[in-house]
């Protein structure tokens, strides 16, 4: 295992805040999925109802717009430096926002040179996040709303992990690269990814009438064999931005993503199980078979 993980894994960084950022989010992540399973969710969509009736509500697709909005601005911005692009941007207003400063402080500059494998990692990050932004307004059935809080709290930590991935990949461009180059294996299960989770959050879509608060049991696609395909194609999405990085800090992000989502998907699963009385018991949560 230790020889797989040498061969796939740009070394570690000397960076102990790297370090101590892959502890936090592996550790923090298999407490919030363990807490996900036993019940104490995130009040967000069908869980969205048992919370404090005292904290500041806003709908449903507001909220979700902004834990995904910061995630992709900065993503896109990442990109467009890389790219060159925003040579374009007036100077005076990169210096005023602080920005300019920051990026060059990473290392990540006008003048800088562009990386493919950098390239691709930001590519991803700002495509799955503009695409959950586009679902919010235009896929997406919305009938109720959710806490100020738990939009603040999911925002902060896609940020966390948006900035984290990006910043471990900057540092790992003075490193040896790993034995095996795999980015276009990443690319690949990025695809099959980002298109399977659309897929299913379409076929979810479909079920409700817009205002409808009813729910039906899913059918179509994977739904026969799982209650969340949906959460399954995010991690393959989520794996193939580990493979395209190949940092150790991006596989331990889609360990944290891994451990979170089947938290969530068992707790889904007893949802339905609870509300419905003709759900079928052998769905799984996540993975057909398994789990």
């Amino acid at each position: 295992m230790a020889q797989l993980l040498h061969n796939i894994l740009f070394q570690n960084s000397a960076s102990i805040y790297l370090k101590v950022t892959e502890v936090m989010t592996l550790l923090g992540s298999l407490q919030t999925g363990y807490s996900e399973a036993r019940g104490l969710n995130l009040k967000y969509s069908k869980f969205a109802q048992a919370t404090d009736e005292n904290a500041k509500r806003i709908s449903s697709r507001n909220g979700m717009l902004i834990c995904y909005g910061p995630s992709l601005a900065i993503s896109s911005l990442f990109l467009l430096f890389k790219l060159e692009v925003v040579k374009v941007i007036p100077p005076l207003i990169l210096q005023s926002t602080g920005l300019l400063s920051f990026l060059s402080t990473v290392g990540l500059d006008q003048d800088s040179a562009s990386d493919l494998r950098m390239i691709a990692l930001a590519s991803a990050l700002a495509i799955h996040f503009l695409k959950r932004e586009l679902e919010v307004l235009f896929v997406h059935r919305y009938s109720g709303d959710m806490t100020l809080g738990t939009a603040l709290l999911i925002s902060c930590s896609y940020l966390f992990t948006s900035a984290n991935l990006l910043y471990a990949q900057l540092l790992s461009e003075s490193l040896w690269p790993p034995v095996m180059d795999l980015p276009w294996l990443g690319i690949g299960l990025f695809v099959v990814g980002i298109a399977g989770n659309f897929y299913h959050h379409y076929l979810l879509s479909r079920l409700r009438k817009k205002g409808q608060e009813v729910y039906a049991v899913p059918q179509g696609g994977l739904f026969p064999l799982v209650v969340c395909p949906h959460y399954l194609f995010e991690i393959i999405g989520w794996a193939g931005m580990a493979f395209i990085s190949q940092t150790p800090y991006a596989f331990c992000s889609l360990l944290g993503t891994s451990f979170y989502l089947m938290g969530r998907s068992y707790a889904t699963r007893g949802w339905y199980l609870q509300k419905m009385d003709d759900f079928p018991r052998q769905r799984k949560a996540i993975f057909p078979f398994i789990f």
